[in-house]
């Protein structure tokens, strides 16, 4: 199964198995990426099933300014041996990325302009992932539109079809509509959505998301990451080692 049973988080998925044939195994391997949203909603049985899942790294993808704790969190705190990485892909105090991005924040419209805009950071964010060891939870606020840009781009350029990628993504659209707001940069207005306003919104999204998992390696390109950065990534999901190649 996929989708992980943390208690506190609902949207927490395994990126492992998926088709791809750059596996041996013809799908990519369980327990080295999972995806979610904010950690500081996992209670203590929470972090005992992602610590039976085997997460050992975390890579925080949301500026510092939205991270810590809020008054309904529980009260529950990383365990000492699980790394945290912030690794913002935002900057949402660039003027171009506030006035082109901040509108469709909620829609995978703005991935490429996040590319071209600020590769610097979207470069780093790979490079953490890439130098954490395999059981690392990829996160921002809803695990959805920062966590699901990161994730297409893990997932194809792992040789995962684009259309696996899409529902990947659908999923955690799926998830999070109609649920309380997130708390993210901003409104939220999928948290009032019903599932038919959902749909129509995936169906107007889509050639989004399947235009950037088929330009994956040119977005990697676009990014400047390194060859040892896209092997290491690639092997989180695809290589019986792991990223150790």
């Amino acid at each position: 199964m996929r989708d992980l049973d943390w208690d506190g988080l609902r949207n927490v998925r395994d990126l492992g198995g998926l088709p791809t044939s750059l596996s041996p195994t013809g799908a990519t391997f369980p327990r080295r990426v999972a995806r979610g949203p904010r950690r500081e909603l996992l209670t203590t049985a929470g972090w005992d099933a992602a610590a039976a899942w085997g997460v050992r790294a975390i890579v925080d993808l949301r500026s510092a300014d939205e991270v810590g704790r809020r008054e309904s969190d529980p009260d529950a705190t990383v365990p000492e041996a699980v790394v945290v990485t912030l690794a913002p892909t935002e900057d949402q105090a660039h003027p171009e990325f506030r006035a082109v991005c901040m509108p469709i924040l909620d829609s995978p419209e703005y991935w490429r302009h996040n590319v071209r805009i600020l590769p610097g950071l979207l470069r780093a964010t790979l490079e953490a992932i890439a130098a954490s060891e395999p059981g690392v939870l990829v996160h921002c606020a809803a695990g959805r539109d920062r966590t699901g840009m990161v994730s297409a781009i893990l997932l194809a350029h792992a040789g995962v079809a684009p259309a696996d990628v899409l529902a990947d993504y659908a999923a955690s659209v799926r998830a999070m509509a109609g649920t309380a707001a997130h708390g993210g940069p901003t409104h939220d207005r999928q948290a009032r959505w019903t599932p038919a306003e959902t749909d129509a919104f995936l169906a107007d999204v889509a050639p989004h998301v399947l235009a950037f998992a088929v330009d994956v390696e040119a977005v990697l390109d676009e990014l400047a990451v390194a060859a040892s950065t896209r092997d290491r990534l690639r092997a989180l999901l695809t290589d019986p080692a792991g990223a150790e190649i």
